[in-house]
């Protein structure tokens, strides 16, 4: 069996997943852009800590738990709707009010509540875990063994961690937040809309 085969594939399908844009995407660019690069950053490692749950519940057969407890599925999905459509009444009601000149230093308490947003942001949708699970039994061999799951795991956590850093430091750049500053209302008012959306769509999805 070529295990490499396996995880390089899992690389390329992985990757694609994790640049499209949508919910992680939107909470670390506006942390990023409206606050600071240390909140963008924290919503990406509030992101990946969620990912490190879906893995290894994926795993260890969480799939199979979630298919017997329907309702705490629909539990799930209902309360990671109103939390998106949250954030993104919260954004456009941040849009009439002005973009601060230069960042103050940041408490200790929000970088733990950025963290928070980006948890959860990915950790609301349950249907990650369908997600990951079929990853991983399309891709891995049969029962495969445990330093190949080990391998995958941290693979994935290092990409999606690498990613989002990588976005929240590219969007907090001086040109990125000037430019943020003059478009702040419009740009709230799409993210605002990005988050309502999906929100909705979360909430009426079966």
């Amino acid at each position: 069996m070529n295990y490499m085969a396996s995880l390089t594939l899992l690389a390329g399908v992985w990757l694609l997943a994790i640049i499209s844009p949508g919910p992680d995407f939107a909470a670390t660019v506006q942390y990023a852009t409206a606050r600071s690069r240390r909140e963008g950053i924290m919503v990406a490692l509030g992101i990946t800590s969620a990912i490190a749950i879906w893995i290894v519940g994926s795993m260890l057969g969480m799939g199979i738990l979630m298919a017997r407890l329907s309702w705490l599925v629909e539990l799930m999905r209902i309360g990671g709707a109103l939390y998106l459509i949250y954030l993104g009444v919260r954004s456009i009601m941040s849009a009439h009010r002005a973009a601060p000149e230069k960042v103050d230093i940041v408490p200790q308490k929000s970088g733990l509540s950025a963290w928070r947003v980006g948890f959860i942001t990915n950790i609301s949708n349950p249907k990650a875990v369908v997600f990951f699970s079929s990853l991983f039994v399309v891709i891995l061999p049969a029962n495969p063994p445990l330093w190949l799951q080990v391998a995958s795991a941290a693979l994935m956590l290092v990409m999606a961690a690498g990613w989002f850093c990588i976005v929240a430091c590219l969007f907090s750049l001086a040109p990125i937040t000037r430019a943020y500053r003059h478009t702040k209302r419009w740009i709230d008012y799409v993210t605002g809309g990005i988050f309502i959306a999906l929100g909705i769509r979360l909430a009426v999805e079966r």
